[in-house]
C-alpha cells in the first residue's frame, strides 16, 4: 500500500523534463510515467509525487539545495538521479571547475548521510544513464567511474539501486528507436526504460 505516501524525485534535466510548464509540476518524462504506473497499480490509494529535478544540475548543485528541496520534504520515498552533467561538463565546458570522481563521491556520501540521519525515507539511487548512444564514446568511458560510485554508495548504505546504465547499454545493443534526443536527454523510449527500471525495483520492496 502507498496510501498517503510521498514520492520525491531529485536530479537534473532528465528528471525535470518540463515540470516547470506542467500544472502538476511533474513534467512529461520518467517521473510522469512512474506516477501513471503507480495510479494503475494502486488505484485505491491516494499518494503524492514531487519532482525536484533542475536542468543542468551536478551533484554540487544538489548539495546547495539539499536541505530545502530534499531534507525538508520528509518524503516516504526519495529517488536521486545525478551524475550525467558531472561528466558532460568535462566534455562541453572544459574551462569550468569540474566535479572529479573523488569530489562526486565525497559529496554524494555527505548527502546520503544527511538524508539517512534526518529522515526515515526509503532511498533509491538511479545510476547515471548514458552520454551518447555508443558504449565506446568518451562520455560513456568517463561515466563508468561515476556509475561505479553510485553502485558503491547503494551497497555501502544499504539503499536501493536502480541499474539504469546497464539497462541502457542493453537497449543500445538491442537496436531500435533512439533512447535520447541528443545523446543525453530522453526520448519516450528512454523515459520508458528509466520508469520500468524504477518500478521493477520498487516492486521488490513493496
Amino acid at each position: 500500500m502507498i496510501k498517503n505516501k510521498t514520492f520525491l524525485f531529485v536530479g537534473d534535466s532528465i528528471t525535470e523534463s518540463g515540470r516547470q510548464q506542467d500544472p502538476e509540476h511533474i513534467g512529461n518524462g520518467y517521473v510522469r510515467m512512474i506516477k501513471d504506473q503507480l495510479l494503475t497499480d494502486y488505484p485505491n490509494d491516494s499518494f503524492q509525487v514531487v519532482n525536484k529535478g533542475v536542468g543542468g544540475n551536478r551533484i554540487t548543485d544538489l548539495d546547495n539545495r539539499w536541505g530545502e528541496d530534499v531534507i525538508s520534504a520528509k518524503a516516504d520515498y526519495t529517488t536521486i538521479s545525478i551524475g550525467i552533467n558531472d561528466v558532460w561538463r568535462q566534455l562541453d565546458s572544459p574551462g569550468l571547475e569540474q566535479v572529479t570522481p573523488e569530489k562526486f563521491e565525497h559529496i554524494y556520501r555527505k548527502l546520503l548521510e544527511r538524508l539517512i540521519h534526518s529522515t526515515e525515507t526509503l532511498i533509491f539511487l538511479m545510476e547515471p544513464s548514458i552520454i551518447e548512444e555508443d558504449p565506446s564514446s568518451k562520455g560513456n568511458q568517463l561515466l563508468k567511474t561515476y556509475v561505479e560510485i553510485v553502485k558503491k554508495m547503494a551497497d555501502e548504505y544499504h539503499v536501493n539501486l536502480v541499474p539504469v546504465h546497464q539497462s541502457f547499454l542493453k537497449e543500445i545493443d538491442n537496436g531500435g528507436d533512439p533512447l535520447t534526443t541528443d545523446g543525453v536527454h530522453m526520448t519516450d523510449r528512454g523515459n520508458v526504460v528509466l520508469a520500468k527500471e524504477w518500478v521493477q525495483k520498487f516492486k521488490t520492496i513493496d
